[in-house]
């Protein structure tokens, strides 16, 4: 298990489909933007800086899948629970709570991995393992 970070998004008018109610995408755009905070506020240097040490350019999305509890509505403050669900060998899951305050409104579980391109074919990507200095500072 990884420690939590909160990452907080306010709800605009247009995250909303015309009934007022958050279009289901945004969730996951909001899953997708809390996993790069994850990272940040564990101390793991910017992509645009690794890629320079150690070649992974990001952590592209493998697989996602998401539950979703209850609406949200635009001027609503949302907070995004993230931690590190499980790391593999080279992959990890990212998981996400999606609260309006104690109440939970999705929950969403993300497959990533660190990718470099290869040096033989440098058009395509090529998921690396798991670096364990990312992992020892996402404890």
């Amino acid at each position: 298990m990884s420690r939590i970070v909160v990452y907080e998004v306010n709800v605009m008018f247009g995250d909303c489909d015309p009934a007022g109610i958050v279009f289901f995408p945004n969730f996951a755009k909001w899953m997708d933007a809390s996993s790069l905070n994850f990272f940040m506020k564990c101390g793991v240097p910017p992509w645009r800086e690794l890629v320079k040490t150690t070649g992974i350019i990001g952590d592209p999305l493998l697989e996602i899948n998401v539950k979703f509890l209850r609406p949200a509505t635009y001027g609503e403050t949302l907070q995004i629970h993230t931690n590190i669900q499980e790391w593999r060998a080279k992959a990890f899951l990212f998981r996400h709570v999606i609260k309006r305050g104690d109440d939970v409104l999705c929950e969403g579980v993300e497959t990533r991995a660190f990718c470099i391109r290869p040096a033989d074919n440098p058009d395509r990507i090529k998921a690396i393992a798991v670096p364990e200095e990312i992992k020892t500072r996402c404890l």
